[in-house]
């Protein structure tokens, strides 16, 4: 779903990076006064798992592959403020180091699968949750949720193209929605896998915490999922489906996929670098060092904004009880 340069206009590339600047902004000034300085190291966590994740397309029908957004994940762990810098942080990297999203649509990505997708997916989650009790209620909400957010988001970016004239409305809702909907079962089985996951190690994530439990230090945590997400990029990366995702055959169907272009060169486009001969070496040194790239982003961005001391452990809750 990430918008490449050409597909926006110029009017609607400015007011989504309006919106989506105010609303990263907000998100900050969040996380500053209320995440607690030990889950810092979470967003670099969250940021290197999430990245490593979208790697890996999946193939769905028609040809088409998904990917994972993660945001409703993110928000339901850590809260819907840093899940927008999680995935912020994700989209700026993979636009400046892989030209993956262009720039001028940078502020509609972080938009649609920042703030659409994580905020609009928690709101659902924190709604459809009050109607569950326990570890398995919250799970299923979230799948739920997940898809929501992956809807939710396609449809944003096909209202932005259609208010750049790329495309009609009539064909462009159902088009996007249509095949989106199918990624977003994809996108809802790995957040439910996810979570069960978590819960083994750390439940106080998902439910709320204990006094025991809200004590423990993430700090193994943080070592094994940041080797879980390199293993993830040097491994299993180069191995993802090569099908279009849902916005690029979205855009061959309709016929706008000619108006794409990019706009300043990346170092290592389409996560290649392209010294290598071997193409899959390539893309997995290319997909660590993105992983190792936005980890410490995420990290040091939160550190510097969250104080070490007196911040409230409880705002921005997974859900309630």
């Amino acid at each position: 779903m990430h918008i490449p340069d050409g597909f926006l206009d110029t009017k609607t590339a400015v007011a989504t990076g309006v919106i989506a600047a105010a609303g990263l902004g907000f998100a900050l000034r969040q996380a500053r006064e209320h995440l607690p300085p030990k889950r810092v190291p979470l967003l670099g966590l969250s940021a290197a798992f999430v990245f490593a994740a979208q790697m890996l397309n999946f193939p769905v029908a028609g040809g088409t592959s998904g990917h994972l957004v993660g945001a409703v994940l993110t928000a339901v762990l850590l809260g819907p403020s840093a899940a927008v810098i999680v995935i912020s942080a994700v989209l700026i990297v993979q636009c400046l180091m892989f030209a993956d999203g262009g720039i001028s649509a940078l502020g509609a990505n972080v938009f649609n699968m920042a703030m659409v997708a994580g905020v609009g997916g928690w709101a659902i989650y924190y709604l459809v949750s009050r109607a569950f009790k326990g570890l398995f209620g919250r799970v299923l909400a979230a799948a739920f949720s997940a898809w929501c957010g992956t809807v939710l988001a396609s449809i944003a970016c096909a209202g932005e193209l259609v208010a750049s004239h790329t495309v009609g409305w009539s064909v462009a809702l159902p088009a996007m929605a249509g095949v989106h909907a199918l990624i977003g079962i994809g996108e809802g089985i790995i957040t439910a896998l996810v979570l069960v996951a978590v819960a083994q190690a750390r439940p106080e994530l998902i439910v709320e915490p204990t006094g025991a439990a809200s004590s423990r230090s993430y700090a193994a945590v943080v070592c094994y999922g940041v080797l879980i997400a390199l293993g993830l990029a040097l491994f299993i990366s180069p191995f993802a489906s090569e099908s279009p995702d849902g916005l690029d055959m979205t855009a061959e169907k309709l016929g706008f996929d000619g108006k794409a272009n990019v706009v300043t060169p990346a170092p290592m486009p389409e996560y290649k670098i392209e010294r290598m001969s071997a193409g899959r070496l390539g893309t997995s040194l290319a997909g660590a060092a993105g992983t190792v790239v936005v980890f410490v982003f995420s990290w040091l961005l939160a550190r510097a904004l969250v104080p070490r001391t007196g911040a409230v452990e409880v705002a921005d809750p997974p859900g309630p009880e």
